[in-house]
């Protein structure tokens, strides 16, 4: 019963499968499409009249062969045209079906143009709107998926599925369209003229259908996969060429040359999987055509023997016969890119679909301006592997008071930033910023107020003033810019740069040292002015005159807001108001620095090895 019931979901998958890609990723576009419906409008109007021409085109080719090849004259030359009007003479009627053709096909160039603009101009539109949604939703999701997702497939999907989304539009949609609209008007024409030769005509269109359909299957299917391995290919570049350094240095070239070649093969074989298949579809189409136009000119031509047709309604049969076929042509021939699409189209709305865990409650309001008192009550949080970080932690931070968290690495020093940031959730107890709940407020009013600066400080494309004033919330001038790098001991060194505060920053910051990107991230720190400030082992790595210069900056940044830094460096912890010494997912010792040091604690048998050039404490 179970082995039937999953036959029958196949078949459902099939049945599914069965609808045109574009037709699946129109309806999932259809609000981004939304704000273009005039353009749309009009480029359907353009599209029908192009439709209109393609349909007259072969009218007076028509004529001339029934007025004119098929019964000469030698004496007066007259036609009644329509509205009653009479024409004479053999060479005006040639002039006038030569001048006619051109004009359709000249008016038949002009309106596919003003379509093929204006359904551009929507689609861009459309994909562009899908793009920002895409990399805003993305921003939103929390650490724990990015942790999970590889950035390199997240790139593929933001730059190149969407990308292909909006090639495949103009390249293949649009086409496809197109054909659809001359289909429906040239059978009706056809069973105008002789409806059982247009019956004829029509006979192979559901074989045509259900082959053209599995085939597509198949090359959705390996195209899917296909999208896959390009992304972990994109991954393992982005990777490799990341650790270039490493990898020279270790001489990985030819090891990291394989790896790559490896995935590179896997992608290869399925392009040309994909390749064979368009292929077999594309000519397979073209001997169902072959076969129909013989049985048309067979049958026709008998008919134009009994005179139910003449010469000219055959040619027209003919030609509307190579056109009534394209879109099952086409479909053949766009089956690739349609289907690497509709892969493409998957992978962005699976993301878009993806809810981020942390969110804003129903009930949430603004945050008030905080004063900056911070309190964990009995907080407890696992790691989705299980390991408890925080057990039943408690803390209490007055407003504006300065505390160093110190402890073996993996202790939760880190988590409790997370936490506070609502970057994670804890699994139990309450935490508090002047005596309301951080899930009480929205999460932009409540990092809004918060400043965080991580370990590794990110520098963005763009100058020194721009990563300076990136984040301040609000509009800054130069004067705030310099003072804010004043304030951070960063002026010095950025003004002596040839560029000064115009200098742009290489990629991830290549173009500073360690000590100057954390002092830059400083002075953006300083120019938010937010009551709290987080800070994650700012000197971690630095020589010691740049470790001096930072934590000068870091105390003078700190006054008049509550700051809470995470650092080994236990000469640095000394100079906060506060050292809470972590261990076992609690807080061990609580004190002033200089209390902790002249007892008996484990803060100070620490300090006592670390002064005398012994690092107790593991990074």
């Amino acid at each position: 019963m179970g082995g039937l019931t999953t036959l029958r979901g196949k078949r459902k998958d099939r049945l599914r499968d069965a609808l045109p890609a574009f037709i699946r990723m129109l309806r999932r576009f259809s609000p981004y499409l939304a704000g273009s419906r005039g353009t749309l409008i009009s480029g359907v109007l353009a599209l029908l009249m192009a439709t209109a021409m393609r349909l007259l085109e072969p009218w007076p080719l028509k004529f001339i062969i029934d007025r004119v090849v098929r019964t000469p004259t030698e004496g007066p030359f007259t036609v009644t045209l329509i509205g009653g009007l009479t024409l004479s003479g053999l060479n005006a009627f040639i002039a006038l079906c030569a001048v006619g053709l051109a004009l359709v096909i000249g008016l038949r160039a002009l309106f596919q143009f003003v379509s093929t603009s204006l359904f551009a101009v929507a689609g861009s539109r459309a994909l562009t709107g899908l793009r920002r949604d895409l990399f805003a939703h993305l921003q939103k999701l929390p650490p724990a998926f990015h942790d999970t997702t590889r950035p390199g497939d997240l790139t593929l999907r933001l730059i190149g599925d969407v990308g292909m989304l909006k090639d495949t539009a103009t390249t293949a949609v649009m086409p496809l369209l197109t054909n659809v609209f001359i289909l429906t008007g040239m059978v009706a024409v056809m069973m105008w003229l002789d409806w059982t030769l247009a019956l004829l005509t029509l006979l192979p269109v559901p074989v045509l259908l259900l082959m053209t359909t599995r085939i597509g299957n198949r090359i959705k299917t390996a195209s899917r996969v296909q999208r896959k391995r390009e992304a972990s290919l994109a991954d393992s570049a982005s990777e490799m060429l990341g650790a270039i350094r490493s990898v020279q240095a270790l001489r990985l070239e030819e090891a990291t040359g394989r790896l790559f070649q490896s995935a590179n093969g896997a992608s290869q074989s399925d392009s040309i999987k994909t390749g064979r298949l368009g292929a077999l579809m594309e000519r397979s189409v073209d001997v169902m055509i072959g076969l129909t136009t013989a049985a048309v000119l067979w049958f026709g031509t008998h008919a134009v023997l009994a005179g139910r047709l003449t010469p000219g309604d055959l040619l027209v049969f003919l030609t509307y016969l190579k056109n009534t076929f394209r879109p099952l042509r086409d479909y053949a021939k766009y089956s690739g890119r349609l289907a690497k699409a509709s892969a493409a189209a998957e992978r962005v709305f699976d993301l878009l679909d993806t809810e981020p865990e942390i969110r804003d409650r129903a009930e949430a309001r603004q945050a008030p301006v905080f004063q900056g008192h911070i309190s964990f009550d009995r907080v407890g949080f696992d790691y989705p592997d299980g390991r408890q970080v925080l057990k039943e932690f408690s803390l209490h931070i007055p407003a504006g008071q300065s505390v160093a968290l110190i402890g073996p690495s993996g202790i939760g020093k880190s988590t409790i930033f997370w936490l506070l940031l609502r970057l994670r959730e804890a699994q139990g107890g309450t935490i508090l910023i002047d005596g309301m709940p951080v899930d009480a407020v929205t999460l932009d009013s409540l990092r809004a107020q918060i400043t965080f600066l991580p370990q590794d400080p990110v520098l963005f494309a763009g100058t020194v003033a721009e990563n300076i004033a990136l984040g301040a919330g609000r509009e800054v001038s130069d004067d705030d810019i310099r003072a804010a790098a004043r304030l951070a001991g960063a002026e010095e060194f950025i003004t002596a740069m040839p560029d000064g505060y115009d200098t742009e920053v290489a990629e991830r910051g290549a173009n500073f040292s360690g000590g100057q990107r954390q002092r830059i991230a400083l002075a953006r720190a300083a120019l938010r002015q937010t009551p709290i400030l987080m800070l994650d082992e700012p000197t971690v790595g630095l020589d010691a005159e740049s470790e001096a210069h930072l934590r000068r900056a870091i105390l003078r940044l700190a006054r008049d807001r509550t700051t809470l830094i995470i650092t080994h460096d236990l000469t640095l912890a000394r100079c906060f108001d506060r050292v809470i010494l972590m261990g076992d997912g609690r807080v061990q010792e609580d004190g002033t620095p200089d209390r902790l040091a002249a007892t008996k604690t484990s803060f100070a048998r620490l300090f006592a090895h670390q002064s005398g050039g012994k690092h107790a404490l593991q990074s």
